[in-house]
């Protein structure tokens, strides 16, 4: 999609004031995807040079926003000392997506777009991740990638902040996961997508819901619970508004799955604690 509205591309590195009409530019695989007639400049973040993936020294792991789907894939592939490294690629391939977006689509973008059925953000939020955001004036703030997006296509990104990066905690690494997808078609978008994740250190259990909600949903008990008490805490806890309803599920369908998907998740997850 050619962007005919836009009159000069920046690099990012060159500080230059926010205006109306500016867009950080990552992988491109959304912006260039639809028109965009509100912009006028896109500000290039493929040279900042920010490493893709790091451990961090207290054993957490920070994902720089420009990480692409390529190398977060490539990372989880060569991680097999990390229990939670399977649920990386099992959300790489939620994508359902081209060699040519895996290698330019950015884990920061994904987020910032903050699309119900973003497989990045079911991945960071099931695993207790927090975003850094930097201003323009370059001050930072961290916030929960599950506070992070506050609704379909909404998030608690002010004008001109920058979604530096995303830190997953060193106990959410070490934790047994489950993972569970629906769509209504066999290389449809995400209908309703469940994670588990049960940690060896304490026996607790979440269950996180994403695409079938309009923002991710993460339910944590000190300990695996029954089938009533987990379904009962879902339902309490969303309401008619909180499913998401587009042409890829209507809200009664993407509940019924998420329901399910996540009776799935506890029984697997819950066998396991018990061994």
């Amino acid at each position: 999609m050619d962007l005919n509205t836009v009159l000069e591309v920046r690099d990012a590195r060159q500080r230059a004031p926010w205006r109306s009409g500016d867009a950080w530019l990552g992988g491109g695989t959304y912006l260039f995807s639809e028109p965009q007639p509100h912009l006028r400049r896109l500000l290039d973040l493929s040279r900042m040079g920010w490493e893709p993936l790091r451990r961090q020294p207290d054993g957490s792991l920070e994902i720089a926003a420009t990480c692409t789907i390529a190398q977060l894939s490539r990372f989880a592939r060569a991680q097999q000392a990390i229990p939670a490294a399977p649920l990386f690629e099992q959300c790489c391939r939620a994508f359902l997506a081209s060699f040519k977006i895996w290698n330019m689509a950015t884990v920061g973008g994904n987020l910032c777009n903050g699309l119900p059925a973003g497989p990045m953000i079911s991945l960071t939020a099931a695993l207790d991740g927090s975003v850094l955001l930097q201003a323009q004036d370059g001050t930072r703030r961290r916030t929960r990638v599950a506070d992070f997006i506050t609704g379909a296509g909404r998030k608690d990104l002010a004008d001109g902040e920058l979604l530096r990066s995303v830190t997953l905690p060193a106990r959410a690494l070490v934790s047994r996961t489950a993972f569970r997808q629906a769509s209504l078609y066999g290389l449809g978008r995400s209908g309703a997508l469940a994670i588990g994740t049960l940690d060896p250190l304490d026996g607790s259990l979440a269950v996180t819901l994403t695409a079938a909600t309009v923002r991710p949903f993460r339910f944590w008990f000190p300990a695996p619970p029954g089938a009533a008490e987990l379904r009962d805490t879902i339902e309490r806890t969303l309401d008619d508004g909180d499913w998401f309803d587009d042409i890829h599920g209507l809200p009664a369908w993407r509940r019924h799955m998420a329901l399910r998907l996540s009776e799935e998740i506890r029984r697997e997850l819950a066998g396991e604690a018990r061994r």
